[in-house]
């Protein structure tokens, strides 16, 4: 891969293969699905509550709750590999990226996208799933992002961008509108 936000090429035939290798029983998928969805929802839930009522419990169950939903995703990754959208559907592969993005482990963030990267090259999820944990990875590695998707929550203002004169550009290509347009909306308050 070339960089966080290269492209690979793949053989049909390579594709082809390991579509053979992913195939497995749709019950599986479905439940492997129900389950990102769940954990998801449930960080969600305990989210809305700490906001409603902050407290220092409502903050230690939103951490115990990310790291269960972690080690889950792991263990997912582990025996099935990326849970992309032709494996558990779109919205089961955007909880697993929400879970992913909420993880504390640095290295499992960075092996999940490589292989986001190859899924979204392989047209197996969707390219902006990529946009966001490449721009997670750089940020936490203290590198300027590529897309501008992650933005300081003090400043209001997108942590460093990579050659930012083609930054609409690229956020184009994975289905962002324009920077100016996200920074007027998370102003605006939305």
């Amino acid at each position: 891969m070339k960089g966080s936000a290269g492209h690979l090429a793949v053989s049909p035939d390579a594709r082809r293969d390991r579509t053979e290798e992913r195939r497995m029983v749709p019950a599986l998928a479905t439940a492997l699905a129900d389950e990102l969805e769940r954990r998801a929802d449930e960080e969600r839930r305990l989210m809305r509550q700490a906001g409603a009522k902050p407290a220092p419990q409502s903050r230690r169950a939103i951490n115990e709750r990310r790291r269960a939903n972690a080690a889950a995703l792991r263990a997912i990754v582990d025996h099935h590999g990326w849970p992309d959208a032709d494996l558990v559907g779109t919205p089961a592969s955007t909880a697993a990226l929400v879970i992913l993005l909420h993880a504390t482990d640095l290295d499992f963030q960075l092996k999940c996208r490589d292989l986001i990267a190859q899924a979204a090259a392989d047209g197996r999820c969707p390219a902006l799933h990529h946009a966001y944990i490449a721009d997670h990875c750089a940020v936490e590695q203290g590198q300027p992002q590529f897309y501008g998707t992650r933005v300081n929550p003090v400043t209001l203002r997108p942590y460093p961008i990579r050659r930012p004169q083609t930054l609409d550009e690229r956020r184009h290509d994975v289905g962002l509108g324009p920077l100016d347009e996200q920074m007027r909306t998370l102003r605006a308050g939305g």
